[in-house]
């Protein structure tokens, strides 16, 4: 049997509200899944048919979410790789090895890994988990923003886009925002100094 090789990428590392999600996913040679790449270029329907038919079709999936607390108490790049290293761990069966998109290598693994720049677009199994983790990443953000309507998060998915930027400014962070980014932590500073603005 050919040796199991995983495909790794996360979503939502830039945003200032909203966790980190990583997934995993081992593809199945036999059965392929035309289109696969990064999951920023495919458009939104696209991406959803394409989740759909990855989970249909994979030997193995796996996604792993780390929360906004967890990304302030451990940093956003150890977050991402927490975030990487669970999604790995719960592949069943277990790949043999790990490739990972971008130049850094999470460490302690559960298994041998390689790094790959630009590899959601190059590997598929890479651009699959970009799919996996763009499309899970949105669905939360789409619940966040039902519990928090102020923010326009099904808007902007937590991104730092001038609107976000302008509602937290309005109405301060919420719990799903994460204070140890500097924007975040400037609108609060802004409000404390504006003490004549409504909540």
């Amino acid at each position: 049997m050919a040796e199991l090789i995983a495909g790794v990428d996360e979503a939502g590392r830039g945003p200032l509200a909203g966790p980190v999600v990583a997934a995993a996913v081992i593809l199945d040679p036999e059965r392929l899944i035309p289109g696969l790449g990064d999951s920023k270029t495919i458009p939104p329907r696209r991406r959803l048919a394409l989740a759909e038919r990855i989970r249909e079709r994979a030997l193995a999936f796996a996604v792993a979410v780390v929360s906004a607390a967890e990304i302030d108490r451990l940093g956003i790049l150890a977050a991402t790789f927490e975030a990487m290293g669970q999604a790995i761990a719960a592949l069943r069966p277990s790949p043999a090895l790990a490739m990972i998109d971008g130049p850094l290598l999470p460490p302690a693994l559960p298994c041998r890994a390689k790094a790959l720049v630009r590899g959601d677009a190059t590997d598929p199994a890479i651009g699959a988990a970009s799919i996996l983790a763009k499309v899970e990443r949105d669905r939360i953000m789409l619940e966040l923003d039902r519990r928090y309507p102020v923010y326009g998060f099904a808007v902007h998915k937590g991104y730092p886009t001038a609107m976000h930027r302008q509602r937290l400014r309005l109405h301060g962070p919420c719990p799903e925002h994460r204070l140890s980014f500097a924007p975040v932590r400037a609108a609060i500073a802004g409000r404390s100094a504006s003490p004549e603005r409504g909540p």
